[in-house]
């Protein structure tokens, strides 16, 4: 909402100023997002009539002008504006004054001639960027006057950034009644009677759709003079309101609803047929908008219409086909009452807004509709001229306005401040709040213009804003404090995220809604949750997997130079789930995924550079899970390379995957190295196994190792879980340490080499012991996997 301040001012006039002023409506609620000074500082200008216009001597473009500045002697000034005329009112700078920029006017000789003082234009003044020609004044400005008097260029423009619930503010009047009630300022309204009705000329006007159009009124004024020109106090107002003057009557309702927030319409009544319909579209409808937007309409569309066609979108835009034009003699004026939800995103559909959409949707004064038709009739006829006939008022069910109860110790409870009651009641009467007492309740009537008081909680909104958010003492929180269990079979969220911070990963947070080539290609998801109103076209359907994010960030972080890049994330990952879960038809778990990139380790001088691996994630998160042992297994993912991927699994359940980017993917990334990822869930990572106590041996530790040929096929975790299965008593530990295939060993075979540790609780080994407990692990092996001893 933008206004003049001095428009402002002539309906209140509080004693407060500047910044103080904008400080008030702010800490109200009606924060002022913007505050600029209708033109820069300048000095010495006044309204000048340029008494006669002469030819330069020596030059062709320029002009000897004598000017009246209202000081007796004519003033010789020499000017090259292309629209100076004579007996025309234009600003001269006299000499010594100081315009925008720092220019100073003196007496100066121009081609030969002197001139005293300079005849101005927009530009020139700062008010507006039109350099076209001078800027022509009323030809009623008195001569002589100081031009920032006459055009009250020291006026403020005011910007309020309102929330939606104040529509109420959507007005000068609006606003003044606030200002009169934060300050006690007296607040004057403009005193609407009503037109004489001077012909008979009325329209119908039938409510097809009452609940959402209870009111319209219309009236036809005849013999209007379209052309007319706009009053340069009208003109100024709007201009500084942010709209552009387009003629009289467009102008006029521009004004109205400035004035008193009521949106109005004209329409040219010689293109009208029949009684005025306010209907709902009709599925397949068409209407061309004043904005030559070509728009086919839904069937939740509130339409006005005659008996022939669709006029406009009510209480959004009209047509063009029924629009006014300066060949208008004869206007049917309209203003009605529409419900908010009748209009609310209509506009936005079609792709564009209007001001009269911004306020219907929010609330429009319904009380007030029959005052504003008048107060556009009066204007109408004034500026216009024209007849008025009787205004057609259709009315149906208008909004209840049900009462609200407060009470004063709910007042108490939530501010932490006593308000008396008498205090409630003087801010009740400064807010022209209808209300009686019930004890010590208030029972309060809602003004037809408040849409926002609804419920007792509003009503303590009131008290404060007018109380002052600044006048609420500061007073720290009191409340009986516990302490939380942490139980110790379970760890906390920021334990996990510590330990992948200490392994040289950052967090991120990537948004929950995803490309949908990310959930085909990374997730093979078919059943995509699809968003109703995705913020960006890109980014419309749920994530399943958190690995297209992690992808996002090494691409972006790589356009950016980064090429070591370790990140992981906790969040929801969403599933369609035919049991559900808390969301009927919806699983929506915590998961946990990271992502390595590029070289192992920061570069420095003591290490040798080398990319990281399947192994280096693998032995992050296998710490990440310690003290559970997790397993891993060969097995396909959509997002992963199918021959360095796997399957985790803990206690036998799988969990997530781990493996490098399917090169495919790393392709179509533009990756230049292949990451290494991870993705689990996250309820097993929080899982922590309470310590038990084991007995310590002091006995010496006894280490063999043992290297066995077998087929180069044979999975490692299989041999290793017969080994561990079927090992002796004596046996604590068993290790591979290395794999080696090549010289020595035999085609499709593979050397696997194991450190195999011993040791007793209670007594020192002996060698034959030592020796039997070798020779049972290597029969074992020899029989299972058909092993063969290497020497």
């Amino acid at each position: 909402m933008k206004f003049s301040e001095s428009w402002l001012r002539s309906f209140v006039d509080p004693a407060c100023h500047g910044q103080e002023f904008s400080h008030l409506l702010t800490m109200a609620g009606l924060e002022v997002e913007e505050e600029e000074s209708v033109a820069p500082a300048f000095s010495r200008v006044v309204v000048a009539q340029v008494v006669s216009v002469d030819l330069h001597p020596n030059a062709d473009r320029l002009r000897l002008c004598r000017v009246d500045v209202g000081a007796g002697d004519l003033l010789q000034v020499v000017c090259g504006a292309p629209n100076v005329v004579a007996n025309g009112k234009v600003p001269c700078a006299l000499v010594g004054a100081e315009l925008p920029g720092g220019q100073q006017i003196k007496i100066s000789k121009v081609r030969g001639v002197e001139s005293h003082g300079m005849l101005c234009s927009a530009r020139e003044l700062g008010i507006s960027d039109d350099a076209s020609g001078l800027l022509l004044l009323d030809p009623a400005a008195p001569v002589g006057e100081d031009l920032r008097r006459h055009l009250d260029l020291d006026d403020r423009m005011l910007t309020l950034k309102l929330t939606p619930n104040r529509a109420d503010c959507l007005s000068l009047e609006g606003v003044a009644r606030e200002v009169a009630a934060l300050t006690g300022a007296p607040a004057s309204y403009i005193d609407v009677a009503e037109v004489a009705v001077g012909i008979t000329s009325e329209r119908a006007v039938v409510l097809d759709a009452p609940a959402a159009c209870p009111r319209y009124c219309g009236r036809v004024i005849a013999g209007v003079d379209a052309a007319a020109t706009t009053p340069s106090w009208m003109r100024r107002r709007l201009e500084r309101s942010g709209l552009r003057p387009i003629s009289a009557l467009v102008d006029i309702t521009n004004y109205v609803m400035l004035e008193g927030g009521q949106p109005l319409h004209a329409f040219d009544n010689r293109q009208l047929a029949g009684a005025i319909h306010v209907r709902m579209a009709r599925v397949g409808e068409t209407i061309k908008l004043l904005n030559e937007q070509a728009v086919e309409l839904r069937d939740d569309v509130l339409l006005i219409a005659d008996e022939r066609r669709p006029l406009a979108m009510a209480g959004i835009m009209g047509g063009e086909d029924s629009g006014i034009t300066l060949a208008t003699t004869e206007v049917f004026l309209e203003a009605a009452f529409f419900a908010p939800k009748a209009i609310a995103g209509r506009a936005r559909r079609y792709g564009f807004v209007s001001d009269a959409a911004h306020r219907f949707e929010r609330g429009v004064d319904f009380a007030a509709t029959r005052r504003a038709l008048e107060r556009a009739t009066r204007l109408v006829v004034d500026i216009c001229g024209g007849v008025a006939g009787p205004v057609t008022d259709a009315l149906a069910t208008l909004p209840q306005r049900p009462p609200v109860r407060l009470r004063p110790h709910r007042v108490r409870k939530i501010l932490g401040l006593d308000v008396s009651p008498a205090r409630i009641e003087e801010l009740f009467r400064r807010l022209a709040l209808s209300f009686v007492r019930d004890a010590d309740d208030f029972i309060v009537t809602p003004p037809s213009h408040r849409f926002d008081i609804e419920i007792e909680e509003d009503l303590i909104e009131e008290i404060v804003r007018l109380h002052g958010y600044e006048n609420i003492p500061g007073a720290l929180p009191r409340a009986a404090l516990s302490m939380l269990p942490q139980p110790e079979q379970a760890r906390p969220v920021a334990r996990v995220r510590q330990l992948l911070t200490d392994c040289g990963y950052q967090e991120v947070i990537n948004f929950a809604f995803v490309e949908e080539s990310w959930e085909r290609d990374l997730a093979g998801n078919e059943h995509l949750i699809r968003l109703a109103n995705p913020i960006a076209s890109q980014l419309s359907v749920m994530r399943s997997s958190l690995l297209g994010g992690l992808l996002a960030n090494v691409a972006t972080n790589l356009r950016r130079r980064q090429s070591r890049v370790r990140v992981f994330e906790t969040g929801r990952c969403f599933y369609r789930d035919p049991l559900g879960g808390p969301v009927p038809g919806f699983r929506q778990p915590w998961r946990l995924a990271a992502l390595a990139y590029g070289s192992v380790l920061p570069e420095q001088w003591g290490c040798a550079t080398r990319n990281v691996d399947y192994f280096d994630v693998k032995g992050d998160l296998e710490l990440l899970l310690a003290p559970l042992a997790a397993r891993f297994e060969v097995a396909a993912h959509p997002a992963l390379h199918p021959g360095r991927s796997a399957r985790v699994l803990l206690d036998g359940q799988a969990v997530g995957s781990i493996g490098e980017l399917h090169p495919q993917w790393q392709q179509k990334f533009e990756l230049p190295l292949a990451p290494v990822l991870f993705e689990i869930d996250l309820d097993p990572v929080l899982q922590a196994r309470l310590p038990q106590y084991v007995e310590g041996s002091r006995q010496p530790v006894v280490i063999r190792d043992m290297a066995v040929v077998v087929d180069h096929g044979l999975e490692l975790q299989e041999l290793l879980d017969a080994l561990s299965a079927h090992r002796p008593a004596i046996v604590s530990d068993i290790r591979l340490f290395d794999v080696y295939v090549g010289r020595g060993v035999e085609a499709g075979k593979k050397s696997l080499a194991f450190r195999i540790v011993m040791q007793d609780t209670r007594k020192t080994l002996l060698e034959a012991e030592v020796d039997a407990a070798m020779q049972q692990l290597v029969a074992y092996l020899q029989q299972v996997f058909a092993a063969q001893l290497r020497v």
